[in-house]
């Protein structure tokens, strides 16, 4: 597919969808001076520590499942009482999708409390990165409501993505059908993964490890896709007109944006300093901020005027990422 029909699909894809969100602001905490100069010392220390536990608050919102039982959330270890893996969040946050320590996909409260298990692993199979798929009804085109999650099942070896009703209880998953633009000679059904969801309109994004391209699927009426561009692990905005994906430069794994909306040329490295790999980045919920892993810590990038911040490391907790609602 070429260029060109790459970003009209994206066009028709995000057709329709609301704008950003404004962000809110955040108020600094202001430190007084030391009023003796026998306390100098001591008050430098007090300014210091200030600065490192605001530039170390984690962002309300954010959290981190590191596969064992606890999930941080806003800075805070929750027991789920069960392992976690690869958490995620309905857009209301209200309810957690994860996979537990037998390999099943498992919704509960945000607190691990009330779990269902959505889908039991029938075993011999490894499923990873659920994502929700909510949307609501389009009466005018016949379009029923959605509720389902979205993942990734390795197979006998081959790797597709399923789908299967968030409200299910040991339900059935479905393999999901992958369409392309008419005459491009069809998309890749299989090494598939690492789906991730967004908009009002259902549509996601994906890796595929073999072709090593990052992909959108329109899941609204054409149920059609391409190939975006050359990463992984990808992410997609809220209001569905940006993806974040990683791709290694130098020998370090690098956060890349693509705007949907720009034509040709949108591809940018907005981690062009690391010097360290930079993975598994989510979107906030308004869309103005990147959280993602290092390997000393959860970091995240924030949008400017000019494009977006340097990374600001918020906590040394090292994680998969996500914003509850």
């Amino acid at each position: 597919m070429s260029a060109r029909n790459r970003r009209s699909t994206a066009a028709v894809i995000t057709a329709g969808v609301a704008a950003l969100l404004a962000l809110s602001g955040a108020a600094a905490t202001a430190t007084a001076a030391p009023s003796s100069g026998r306390d100098a010392k001591a008050g430098a220390a007090m300014v210091a520590a200030s600065a490192s536990a605001h530039t170390l608050t984690v962002p309300r919102g954010l959290t981190i499942s590191d596969g064992t039982r606890r999930v941080w959330v806003d800075g805070k270890s929750i027991d789920f009482g069960t392992v976690v893996r690869d958490l995620a969040w309905n857009p209301s946050g209200t309810k957690a999708a994860f996979i537990d320590g037998h390999g099943n996909l498992e919704v509960s409260d945000p607190d691990g409390g009330h779990r269902v298990t959505v889908a039991a692993n029938p075993g011999n199979q490894t499923w990873s990165h659920p994502t929700w798929q909510v949307t609501a009804a389009d009466r005018a085109n016949g379009i029923p409501a959605k509720n389902n999650i979205i993942f990734s099942a390795k197979v006998h070896g081959s790797t597709v993505l399923e789908r299967v009703k968030a409200t299910s209880n040991h339900g059935t998953p479905a393999k999901i059908s992958l369409y392309g633009e008419p005459g491009d000679g069809g998309v890749p059904q299989t090494n598939n993964t690492w789906p991730n969801v967004g908009g009002s309109y259902g549509t996601s994004v994906y890796e595929n490890t073999h072709t090593g391209e990052v992909y959108i699927r329109d899941d609204y009426l054409r149920q059609q896709g391409g190939a975006l561009a050359r990463g992984s692990e990808p992410a997609l905005a809220p209001d569905v007109e940006e993806v974040v994906f990683v791709r290694s430069v130098g020998g370090h794994d690098h956060l890349f944006v693509d705007d949907l909306s720009a034509g040709t040329n949108a591809v940018k490295d907005i981690t062009p300093h690391a010097t360290t790999d930079y993975t598994e980045p989510t979107w906030s919920p308004n869309g103005r901020t990147i959280a993602f892993r290092a390997p000393d810590g959860t970091y995240t990038v924030t949008k400017t005027a000019h494009g977006f911040g340097k990374p600001v490391k918020v906590t040394k907790h090292t994680g998969l990422p996500a914003y509850r609602g």
